[in-house]
């Protein structure tokens, strides 16, 4: 299997478990606070970063695909964030769990029409700096592990 087919495959997966994961969730449990420093986030407001930061990383990894450099130099991850969040603050859940479905199907789609060599091409990550697609295309999934076992942590 070549290393674009794992790496698709590993989005769809994940993709998958964490749908699973929000799907089941009751009215009690959107609600329950997961991060409780800085900007207090429930896990409603996890979904809703999830949504918006791989919509826009995925914006992001095109544009470096086609030859940019990425993110600038000034970019913050915090601003953004409390952006998206106001932005995106009225949407309901399951509306919420909607467009990850689809943000994360079009991650997939994405991903998979690249060429292996095209993972090796370099911009300015948010988070890793300058890196390569194909760590890019990985941050995706560890974001959203990352996310879920914070969120696990919060229902017990």
């Amino acid at each position: 299997m070549s290393e674009l087919n794992e790496l698709t495959d590993k989005l769809k997966s994940e993709g998958e478990k964490i749908h699973a994961f929000f799907a089941g969730l009751t009215d009690e449990q959107w609600r329950a606070k997961v991060y409780t420093e800085g900007a207090m986030w429930s896990i409603r407001d996890v979904l809703s970063h999830l949504v918006s930061s791989e919509r826009g990383l995925v914006n992001l990894f095109e544009r470096i695909r086609a030859g940019g450099e990425g993110v600038s130099e000034d970019f913050s991850i915090d601003r953004y964030n409390a952006a998206q969040q106001e932005r995106m603050k009225a949407l309901p859940p399951r509306e919420l769990l909607g467009q990850y479905k689809e943000v994360r199907s079009n991650s997939v789609v994405w991903a998979a029409g690249l060429k292996e060599e095209e993972l090796e091409i370099a911009g300015r990550h948010p988070f890793l700096g300058m890196t390569k697609i194909r760590d890019m295309i990985k941050m995706l999934y560890i974001h959203n592990q990352n996310h879920y076992r914070d969120m696990k942590t919060a229902l017990k």
